[in-house]
């Protein structure tokens, strides 16, 4: 019997660094240059300067209400308002509140940005602790993840399903429970790595993440974003990589 060929997994980073940026853009991906992961304030430039158009962008995944994750989607939406014209729907995958605060944020930035102006609709759908659903024509699944210095604010990573073969993304977090449920049997895991040392107050290090590559299986690739400034050190594990900003990783 002849083996399918895989579904292939192609993420491609507009950005791949912490809140702070210094010499690196703020984090952000696009899944098969269809599906966004975060929607940072750089997310138009960086979009065009990869060639990927906007209106190819059917579903957007928000892990958390930080400006660095979402203060490009009013970008977005004027883009969608005046230059090219969107009319098909678009899904924005987002914590609770999602739609108030979104569109509220759009309001604020350009008064009279509607939602659509009757041409699209942007379609909210909440996430929740374990909560499936399908965005256009992506199966996900939101897992609730913690960060430390804003207890108050909904975190959540997403597995997302694409030919049978998993992508998780953990959003901005500590090392908690939601991660190593994130990780487990995904073909590909992107992770917060916000600092270079031993630990990191608000998020995961370096360090506890080359302990966790050796908790899980090397079917899952390890992919590093969200970086601190300054160079990493030597990667020098089988099945981590480094993202780079407006790089491809394929898998």
């Amino acid at each position: 019997m002849t083996r399918s060929p895989e579904t292939p997994l192609e993420l491609t980073f507009l950005g791949s660094g912490n809140a702070f940026a210094g010499d690196r853009y703020w984090s952000s991906f696009v899944l098969n240059r269809r599906y966004l992961f975060d929607a940072p304030p750089t997310l138009l430039p960086h979009l065009n300067k990869l060639r990927i158009p906007t209106l190819d962008i059917a579903a957007v995944f928000v892990t958390h209400f930080h400006a660095d994750h979402f203060f490009g989607l009013p970008f977005l939406f004027l883009d969608y308002e005046h230059l090219s014209n969107r009319t098909e729907d678009l899904v924005i995958v987002a914590p609770p509140g999602a739609e108030e605060i979104v569109e509220s944020a759009s309001h604020l930035g350009f008064p009279g940005l509607t939602r659509g102006s009757g041409r699209y609709w942007r379609i909210y759908q909440e996430a929740r602790n374990g909560g499936e659903g399908v965005a256009v024509d992506l199966p996900y699944r939101a897992v609730s993840v913690e960060q430390a210095s804003t207890t108050s604010l909904d975190c959540f990573g997403y597995r997302v399903e694409v030919g049978g073969r998993v992508v998780a993304y953990t959003g901005d977090t500590v090392m908690c429970d939601g991660v190593q449920e994130l990780a487990k049997g995904a073909d590909a895991v992107v992770l917060d790595c916000s600092c270079w040392g031993e630990t990191c107050e608000h998020h995961m290090s370096f360090e506890e993440l080359r302990r966790f590559r050796k908790e899980v299986p090397l079917s899952t690739t390890f992919v590093l974003t969200h970086l601190d400034v300054g160079e990493p050190p030597a990667v020098d594990m089988e099945g981590m990589i480094v993202a780079e900003d407006f790089a491809t990783i394929r898998f």
